[in-house]
């Protein structure tokens, strides 16, 4: 049965039909297969934008924790 035909039985703009094909084929459906939640991608990428900047103060904490050390090594030299 081709597209087209199957577009016409359900009511359907073939098109549709072809983008969902296309979906499909792209894994873009896999997710909701696989029974995981879809999440928005604007809230993916608000989350992605947390989770870097979340990182960049870890870098920045860790950074200060190594000064901290030095710091602390110097003082304990002198004394």
């Amino acid at each position: 049965m081709t597209i087209s035909a199957v577009a016409r039985k359900y009511g359907l703009h073939p098109n549709q039909v072809f983008n969902w094909r296309r979906l499909l084929h792209e894994g873009a459906l896999s997710a909701v297969k696989a029974g995981e939640p879809v999440v928005p991608t604007s809230e993916a990428k608000e989350l992605r934008l947390s989770i870097r900047e979340l990182e960049r103060l870890l870098g920045r904490k860790t950074l200060e924790v190594e000064i901290f050390k030095d710091a602390v090594r110097i003082a304990r030299e002198k004394n």
